[in-house]
């Protein structure tokens, strides 16, 4: 664990090696990010298996591991490309002034992760402030905390990079202290931890980019394909015991499918499997963090009592853990928690409506705007989906944020604050960019300014 009381130190250690970092090439800080690449395979069973220890989740975890490999790879493949092309030119509202752009990149970059998907959710912000110059000070949950060891190993490995990349551990404390000293943060996380950084950060006036909450819609328009819907719906809102951020947690389905899609969505959440008891088979692990268990079950007491239908599905609690099989709700509506709170559990809510207007308007009835969906007649769904408050539709699938890293996406309303982690502008935020003009006509005298006095 760190002392909050240590950060100030980290933060100088890396700041002083930041300016070298910063002066070497795209290709040399590549270099030394692949050679981190070889580091974290040798110690990928370590990592693996602490992940396994904190979350419950096996294949998530190696394709947790997999996909932080994959996230270097891209960045070797593009950060070169962004980081040398240069831009000048002559400016067109002054003629006689010629521009030069220059790329500086943050000092040190602080950033907090999250629980839900420790590895991946660490490196995705690491990844490109590295790649374009920053040092990082990261730390990990401290509900998740022990793959930070190993990972440490893998930094240490590679001494060019441990000069420029510190991994601190702790709690709250550590992350307030890292943003009192950083010169931008990330921080993925709750709506209502992301605010208290954004005005930490606000007060320093330091930009923070921040990942938050989400209560993702999905909208089933009549043309719809019911089995394409209902696997994506399941699918969308159970994957990793809904502990996604871009988890489907409303579900809004024409009156005309409305019946039978609930029929076929029970049957087959009936048939999928937790991990409790040690099932071959298992489709969904415990909650990381049993206080989720909470959060889920307190949504379903509310909803519950004021009229929703439990079909399906429930919280089982033991000493060893808890964990929930997927709950499909009907007879909700928008005065209950379940539908307004992110819930961060394998619960399915679905409300019937009527008309486009009327799913738009549910789609939207939200503080938060992460992501949506939409299935039906592509060109249907395509118009739907222009009119949702959200940084990124899914057309005819859900979650489809999780597999592509290329597309820029930005976060609506209380989801998020600051430029996109996705696609080129990854790595962009963590750049700002000066402009040298100069000036190559003569110069103004003062009396080109002067103020006759009539």
């Amino acid at each position: 664990m760190t002392n909050p009381s240590e950060i100030p130190a980290v933060a100088t250690r890396l700041r002083a090696a930041s300016p070298t970092w910063a002066a070497a090439s795209a290709g040399a800080r590549a270099d030394v990010l692949l050679a981190w690449r070889e580091a974290l395979c040798a110690r990928r069973e370590p990592i693996v298996k602490a992940l396994i220890a904190d979350t419950g989740r096996k294949r998530i975890s190696e394709s947790e591991f997999d996909g932080a490999l994959r996230r270097i790879d891209y960045w070797v493949e593009r950060a070169p490309r962004l980081l040398e092309a240069a831009s000048s030119g002559e400016s067109a509202t002054a003629p006689s002034v010629r521009y030069e752009h220059r790329l500086h990149p943050f000092g040190v970059v602080g950033i907090i992760s999250p629980w839900n998907v420790p590895l991946l959710l660490s490196v995705i912000d690491a990844l490109p402030a590295l790649f374009a110059g920053c040092a990082v000070m990261l730390k990990p949950s401290e509900v998740t905390p022990r793959f930070a060891e190993p990972l440490n190993a893998s930094v240490q490995a590679v001494g060019d990079l441990a000069r420029v990349f510190a991994i601190v551990e702790g709690d709250g404390s550590v992350g307030e202290a890292m943003v009192d000293v950083a010169d931008a943060v990330c921080f993925t996380g709750s709506t209502g931890t992301g605010r208290k950084v954004a005005m930490r950060a606000a007060a320093r006036l330091i930009p923070a980019f921040l990942e938050l909450g989400g209560k993702d819609p999905l909208i089933v328009l009549e043309d719809a394909d019911m089995k394409r819907a209902v696997t994506a719906a399941l699918r969308g809102s159970v994957l990793n015991t809904g502990q996604a951020c871009q988890s489907i947690e409303r579900v809004y389905v024409h009156e005309t499918l409305y019946e039978p899609f609930v029929e076929a969505l029970v049957a087959d959440a009936r048939r999928v499997k937790t991990s409790h008891g040690g099932e071959d088979g298992a489709h969904l692990g415990p909650f990381i963090d049993s206080r989720q268990a909470e959060t889920v079950t307190a949504h379903l007491d509310d909803a519950c009592a004021h009229g929703a239908v439990q079909h399906c599905g429930a919280v089982t609690q033991v000493a060893d853990g808890a964990w929930c099989s997927p709950v499909v709700l009907t007879g909700v509506n928008h005065e209950m928690r379940i539908m307004r709170e992110e819930t961060f559990g394998p619960v399915i809510p679905v409300m019937p409506f009527a008309s486009d207007t009327e799913a738009v308007r549910l789609a939207n009835d939200s503080n938060y705007g992460l992501s949506a969906a939409v299935i039906g007649d592509e060109a249907h769904a395509m118009s739907i989906a222009r009119q949702i408050h959200a940084g990124a539709v899914s057309v005819n699938d859900t979650g489809l944020t999780t597999m592509v890293s290329d597309v820029e996406k930005d976060s609506f309303n209380e989801s998020g604050l600051g430029a996109s982690r996705m696609g080129d502008r990854g790595l962009l935020r963590f750049l700002r960019k000066q402009s040298l003009l100069v000036q190559q006509g003569e110069a103004l005298p003062i009396d080109a300014f002067r103020e006759d006095v009539h």
